[in-house]
């Protein structure tokens, strides 16, 4: 990645589900999202969204999202063409960006949109820069590279904190690699 690249506008997300797979009807209930330029967290974006699709135990133990948390959040139909236009063209990045992007497209789908942006992996960029992590966690990514106070203050596995956190590391990443 050249240093022009570097400083065009990316955007780093993070989403919270009701469960592991779009393909078993499990949605999106928060995404949050950073913009980056030249080197800066600059924009933000952030929405809980109202389903009506149960969420699963294990999922909510893991983000602590309830349906009462949704109450009276907008549906997906509202936020994801918001949303689509928050991110226009621009390069995305996810820790994990298979899992992200798989229920992104799935809700881009369902409103007739397409996800054709290039994206960027931080837990892939992490296993081949860190090999002897034991853990590629965001959490223990962060620690290593941002330090022991890197999660300081910060509620993790919530959509706009792990977004953050995820811009934090991918920039630390690159600084890493020289570019």
């Amino acid at each position: 990645m050249s240093h022009a690249a570097i400083s065009q506008r990316y955007v780093v997300f993070d989403l919270e589900t009701t469960g592991l797979s779009p393909r078993n009807g499990d949605r999106v209930i928060e995404i949050g999202a950073v913009a980056i330029e030249n080197g800066k967290l600059t924009e933000e974006f952030h929405s809980l969204i109202h389903t009506d699709r149960k969420i699963h135990w294990a999922a909510r133990r893991v983000h602590d999202i309830s349906h009462r948390t949704l109450s009276g959040k907008p549906p997906a139909a509202k936020v994801f063409p918001e949303f689509y236009r928050f991110i226009a063209a621009d390069p995305l990045i996810a820790h994990n960006a298979a899992f992200d992007l798989r229920f992104l497209e799935n809700e881009f789908a369902k409103l007739g949109l397409s996800l054709n942006n290039p994206h960027h992996c931080t837990l892939k960029m992490s296993r081949r820069l860190n090999p002897d992590l034991t853990s590629h966690k965001l959490e223990d990514v962060a620690r290593h590279l941002l330090g022991a106070d890197a999660l300081n203050n910060i509620k993790t596995h919530r959509a706009l904190a792990d977004a953050r956190l995820a811009a934090k590391v991918w920039l630390k990443m690159i600084e890493h690699e020289g570019l």
